[in-house]
């Protein structure tokens, strides 16, 4: 049964009712089941993969985990079939009043541009769906589209509401990548040829019908197929199995170039912020990491980087009208403003003599130095790229600094501020109490890290004790243990024996027990402020200065590493980066201390 019997006839239990859409990997028909009377997709695969046996193979190996797909952004596949020759898939109906599928492509056709609020909306659904699916695994590789496109994004305008869902999941990899390129390149050529009337006999062109229109059509789709693969996927660059989804990353990237500046990203082509002023979001930045020629490179996540890009106002100065500026009446005495009046008293603070009261002092381990690794290529975003670093010799807290330790420091203090009138702690969030005017610490917290303490509290106890907050590199690197390539300061993974997290309270110090150089509590329990700023994209540039990095000149958020007693398994990978405003105080931050080494 041809694709051109179709129109007019049945498909096992499916009636055809109308074609929607062609393209490199077959054709579409809106159908309806004979007797559910339900509407459906029918995406009917070239026939020539019938006679593929590599493909029969694939396609009953595999096509069942396609089933079981099952997310609101991706078009759920209710059946596959074949009947004689013709292999089928059914996918649920996603089609307007009029029964047509609206693709990305007949949108932007009708739209012609989209706004930003619409396009982000679109990343938003598109990046769900490609999260979702990259944590599926065939065998043990990563599910991935391998075919991502336009045609292949079906949406739906509810009153400017856009509802988005992806067809195709994983039918490049059944059809193989290698059979989709050849077909597509064979269809370019035949093609031009017809475009230059030397077309002889049958060619794939039948399928599509010779007209004008069929032949622009699939001219664009060939086009559109072609410029969403990823440098790998084209052999421009080594290829790997392991980079599947990574060239799905790559596919993402392209489709938001092309909807927020209006053409294909082509050789050393201008990030959007150069070509519309009028962009709110910061979207150089996923274009950057997601069209980076090295797939380890490019991010795992999506939708955590549409996340890290709010709004920004990127609009030009108000104009100011033009004011006159009166000068001044002449002053024969300038300086008597400044005279002191003697009528009111001077304030003078009270002197009080400093409380000698000694620190409580932490063991510490020295960490020679050298090259180090730090960061992670399966991470965050933020965490990327993993690469070397240089520091010198360093010494660290073997565990977070306790109650006992820190109350002490108040006590020399004299209160909760700080000489700068920063607040060091918030007792309340704390284990710390004030009761008749005396600092007292809860019964059975004497050896609990303090939590409720502010960066600024943190600097200032290091301070007193001599010492200072490690840097983000000498945390990590302490983290580690000495173990490359660990996930955490345990090993390959980590186990709620191994570290206080998911629980519902801080734990003594050193109730679980230490990494490989002797370090208590660098996992769980809570988080610890470093001394870094904070850099979303640092580590691009601790990448090209590896010397002894420590953060950002400047910034919003200080650093935190660690995870604490109710963060989640994820949070206690020893790349982790968390942040916070320097000021803010809550129950899971604490600290320790580090120190410089002379050797």
């Amino acid at each position: 049964m041809s694709t051109q019997e179709l129109q007019t006839q049945f498909l096992g239990d499916y009636e055809i009712i109308k074609e929607i859409g062609q393209g490199m990997m077959g054709k579409v028909f809106l159908a309806q089941h004979r007797y559910l009377k339900k509407p459906h997709i029918l995406k009917v695969l070239p026939e020539e993969l019938a006679q593929n046996p590599n493909f029969i193979q694939r396609f009953e190996k595999e096509v069942a985990l396609l089933g079981t797909l099952d997310h609101p952004n991706i078009l759920k596949l209710q059946n596959v079939s074949s009947d004689g020759n013709t292999f089928f898939l059914v996918s649920d109906c996603l089609v307007n009043e009029k029964g047509e599928a609206m693709t990305l492509t007949r949108y932007l056709e009708e739209k012609k541009q989209l706004s930003e609020k619409e396009i982000y909306q679109i990343a938003k659904q598109v990046a769900a769906a490609l999260d979702y699916a990259h944590q599926k695994n065939i065998g043990d590789e990563p599910l991935a589209h391998r075919g991502l496109k336009f045609n292949n994004i079906v949406l739906k305008d509810e009153n400017g509401k856009l509802e988005v869902k992806i067809s195709d999941f994983g039918l490049s990899r059944i059809v193989g990548i290698g059979a989709v390129l050849s077909r597509s390149y064979r269809i370019l050529w035949e093609m031009m040829a017809f475009e230059a009337g030397f077309k002889e006999g049958d060619t794939a062109l039948d399928l599509y019908g010779e007209g004008e229109g069929n032949i622009e059509k699939l001219h664009d789709s060939f086009y559109q197929y072609y410029a969403f693969l990823a440098p790998e996927q084209k052999g421009k660059i080594p290829s790997n199995r392991d980079a599947d989804a990574k060239a799905d990353i790559y596919s993402f990237g392209i489709m938001l170039y092309r909807l927020l500046v209006g053409q294909f990203p082509e050789g050393f082509f201008p990030m959007p912020s150069e070509c519309n002023l009028e962009l709110k979001r910061d979207w150089d930045v996923i274009i950057k990491g997601c069209l980076n020629i090295d797939p380890e490179k490019r991010p795992l996540l999506l939708s955590e980087i549409l996340e890290e890009i709010k709004p920004v106002e990127r609009g030009l100065r108000p104009k100011l009208e033009p004011q006159e500026i009166a000068r001044p009446e002449y002053e024969p005495d300038p300086a008597a403003v400044f005279q002191i009046d003697k009528t009111v008293a001077i304030y003078t603070p009270k002197k009080t003599e400093p409380k000698e009261i000694e620190p409580l002092l932490t063991e510490m381990i020295v960490i020679e130095g050298g090259t180090f690794l730090r960061g992670s290529n399966n991470g965050a975003r933020d965490e990327m790229p993993r690469h070397a670093v240089h520091l010198p010799s360093f010494a660290i807290d073997n565990h977070p600094v306790m109650n006992e330790q820190f109350v002490r420091f108040l006590l020399a203090m004299g209160g909760e501020k700080d000489a700068n009138n920063n607040d060091i702690i918030r007792l309340r969030d704390s284990r710390i109490r004030k009761n008749g005017g005396k600092l007292i610490i809860e019964s059975g917290y004497n050896k609990h890290p303090v939590v409720g303490v502010s960066w600024y509290g943190a600097m200032a106890y290091a301070k007193w004790v001599g010492k200072r907050l490690p840097t983000e590199t000498e945390w990590e690197i302490a983290a580690y243990g000495g173990m490359e390539g660990a996930q955490y300061p345990t090993g390959d993974d980590i186990e709620r024996s191994g570290a206080n997290f998911f629980n519902s309270d801080t734990t003594s110090v050193m109730s679980y027990p230490p990494n490989e150089y002797g370090f208590y509590d660098m996992a769980g329990n809570v988080y610890e402020w470093c001394l870094d700023w904070y850099g979303y994209h640092y580590y691009e540039t601790s990448m090209q200065e590896p010397e002894n990095p420590k953060g950002p000149a400047q910034g919003v958020y200080r650093a935190l590493r660690g995870g604490c007693w109710k963060s989640l398994k994820e949070d206690m990978r020893c790349s982790h980066r968390h942040r916070n405003n320097p000021g803010i105080m809550n129950g899971t931050y604490g600290f320790r201390c580090a120190a410089d080494v002379t050797v």
